[in-house]
């Protein structure tokens, strides 16, 4: 079959600069590397095709050689050149070599024989609290199961007396390497998994793991002003690590429960209160109860209209050594029935006052919020 155009192949025009066709050959080795697409022949010869087309378009003399005479003019050009410099132009392109084991694998190497122990895994628990809870702190008792730390061989796996030894296949490396092309990459070994190194005599009681479930009881302390869907980080309280290493970290999420009369909007309270059209009118003092159990005395000024707010300072959610406000919405209510005198005196109101039967719309600017 006919080799394609080497900047067909890049997806680059001939007067592309080198940052454009280094930034097109490594989007395509990425999505085409064989080991992002293991037993895919098609990826594979995808693959070995752009890195041809870089190798050629990546080097300046090549490339000129390819502008003036095609493919004649690099004709064994392409994959003779030695590893170290081919190694050379690849890092220069994905960053070092860790940096393209993650491009590769999705992360970084954590074997125990070349990067330290591994950090047990992270843990989560999603708890559900009371909206007074969530806003001035509480302390909550939960239960969950976790890998901890075998007693019988205090995580090394090992059986007592025995110890381990470094792995045959790696040499305490905790990976392998293997040729692809034009370089090598390294995988995590099979042998030891990446710990570099293999249990002679395993635990009875936990199998050479390392662990062992447990149902574990911690008390867990809200802080105050949380807010809904917020976590709180227990520091080592997950999964055990493997060999023995640090455990992971708990991470405690938090739902708040729906209040039944209050709602709250970052470190303010709400609540609406009803009051008689007597009381809107004329004025009055009414007593209020907050979220925290208090009552307080408010007083509301005469004319006060539908939906008014009132704002009460230091008295919303603590945070941080300061208060929100607690904002009350007063909500007239319009009595559905009324007794014949009810209904003598607001006619007798009605005729003193004067009512309006043609009014006109109120200007925006003019109405207060509600």
């Amino acid at each position: 079959m006919a080799k394609r155009d080497y900047y067909e192949v890049l997806g680059v025009p001939k007067n592309a600069s080198k940052d454009d066709i280094k930034k097109a050959y490594r989007k395509l080795a990425i999505q085409y590397h064989p080991d992002k697409n293991p037993g895919n022949k098609e990826a594979e010869e995808k693959f070995k095709e752009a890195t041809e087309a870089y190798e050629i378009l990546g080097d300046d003399q090549k490339k000129a050689a390819y502008d003036q005479f095609g493919f004649a003019g690099v004709d064994g050009m392409a994959g003779q050149g030695d590893f170290s410099q081919t190694f050379r132009g690849f890092e220069d392109i994905f960053g070092d070599f860790s940096g393209i084991f993650d491009t590769f694998f999705g992360g970084g190497r954590r074997s125990s024989g070349s990067g330290g122990p591994r950090q047990g895994a992270n843990l989560r628990y999603d708890i559900e609290i009371p909206f007074k809870d969530a806003v001035f702190g509480t302390k909550v008792e939960i239960q969950y199961t976790k890998n901890d730390a075998c007693p019988s061989c205090k995580g090394t796996g090992a059986a007592g007396g025995s110890g381990k030894k470094v792995c045959p296949v790696c040499q305490g490396s905790g990976q392998v390497r293997h040729s692809q092309g034009f370089f090598s990459v390294a995988s995590t070994c099979h042998n030891c998994h990446g710990e570099g190194y293999i249990i002679e005599q395993p635990c009875k009681d936990c199998g050479g793991g390392g662990t062992q479930r447990k149902r574990q009881k911690i008390m867990v302390t809200i802080p105050t002003g949380v807010e809904n869907g917020k976590r709180v980080v227990i520091p080592r309280q997950g999964d055990a690590g493997p060999g023995g290493s640090p455990p992971g970290d708990l991470y405690v999420f938090i739902r708040i429960k729906p209040h039944e009369f209050f709602e709250r909007q970052d470190l303010d309270l709400y609540c609406a209160v009803p009051i008689s059209i007597t009381q809107a009118a004329l004025g009055a003092e009414i007593h209020v109860n907050t979220l925290e159990g208090k009552t307080l005395k408010v007083k509301i000024p005469p004319g006060t209209a539908n939906g008014r707010l009132l704002r009460i300072r230091d008295e919303g959610v603590p945070s941080g050594g300061r208060r929100g406000s607690f904002w009350i919405k007063l909500m007239v209510q319009i009595p559905e029935k009324l007794s014949r005198r009810g209904r003598e005196l607001l006619e007798e109101l009605a005729k003193a006052e004067g009512e309006n039967d043609s009014p006109k719309p109120i200007p925006l600017a003019e109405m207060t919020d509600q």
